[in-house]
């Protein structure tokens, strides 16, 4: 009778001795300052968190809870989120204003900006760097200093109450931060690419739509986004030439529920949460392409 008896090692043919690996041992777990770097990062994004938890928590706080000290309410009032689309309330008429600026303003920017940035950061024309330098003066200006004269122009042209009139300004305002942007990236595309693309027979534009604008795309929606998002949120121009509630954007009717003695605070941390949940979602679903034009040259 013959035993057999089995190893980890054996020979080969060669006579060497071959070893096979053993168990894999178990991975150790989360050293420890991985865990601290995590500890610390989810420590901060409850900071950022908090404010809006506690926004949340109010619009479902009833009124007859306004003045007691604790945080999470004994009953929720959760009509808070429907009541404010109802009744005498344009709040659905004022969040579709809002849209109508927003989109439009974007719209505006980027079809001004693209062939501006393009020019200045494919031809060194004579007085290039005056423009960019008055280009970025233009964004020192604020809206505050300048809404005197933007009512009075406005008046004059007869755009009071009017979308057309909160589109152009908003416009105004964020087109030198996206001139910026994007002159600087349509100056990192290789002119060459265009070059080869032009002698494959595309035109000009052809070129620059074909293959400039893809790799300046996460340019072009960081400007995009920054655009979107001033827009939406932007309050004293719109208060100064909105005088009708259902003519005025998001940010002028929420402050509507602020009076001289009482404040609803309800219907408007409710408003002011349905409010934010737009731009969350526009902003969760280009977060990648935000990001990476921000850190674009970051790493060679």
């Amino acid at each position: 009778m013959t035993t057999v008896t089995t190893s980890s090692s054996s020979s080969s043919s060669t006579g060497r001795r071959v070893s096979y690996p053993g168990p894999v041992k178990p991975k150790r777990g989360l050293p420890g300052r991985k865990i601290a770097i995590m500890g610390g990062a989810y420590l901060i994004a409850l900071v950022f968190i908090t404010p809006y938890l506690e926004m949340f928590l109010t619009a479902l706080r009833p009124v007859k809870e306004g003045a007691d000290p604790t945080i999470i309410p004994k009953h929720f009032e959760w009509s808070n989120f429907t009541s404010v689309f109802s009744g005498t309330s344009s709040f659905g008429t004022n969040m579709r204003i809002t849209l109508e600026i927003a989109f439009g303003a974007t719209f505006l920017v980027l079809l001004v900006a693209l062939p501006a940035a393009y020019y200045t950061a494919r031809k060194k024309f004579r007085g290039r760097k005056a423009f960019l330098i008055l280009v970025l003066v233009t964004q020192m200006f604020q809206p505050t200093a300048m809404v005197i004269g933007i009512y009075g122009e406005m008046r004059d042209l007869g755009l009071i109450d009017s979308v057309w009139a909160l589109i152009m300004v908003d416009a105004g305002f964020n087109l030198a931060f996206a001139v910026w942007i994007l002159s600087a990236y349509f100056a990192a595309i290789p002119v060459e690419l265009e070059q080869a693309a032009m002698i494959d027979g595309a035109t000009r534009f052809g070129a620059f739509r074909r293959v400039t604008i893809p790799l300046a795309m996460p340019g072009i929606v960081t400007a995009l986004i920054f655009t979107f998002i001033a827009a939406w949120n932007e309050f004293i121009v719109a208060l100064t030439l909105t005088t009708s509630p259902d003519k005025a954007p998001l940010s002028v009717a929420v402050d509507n529920y602020i009076g001289q003695y009482t404040v609803d605070y309800g219907h408007l941390f409710a408003s002011t949460v349905i409010a934010t949940i737009p731009v969350i979602i526009l902003f969760g679903l280009i977060e990648r392409k935000v990001v990476d034009g921000l850190t674009a040259g970051s790493i060679k």
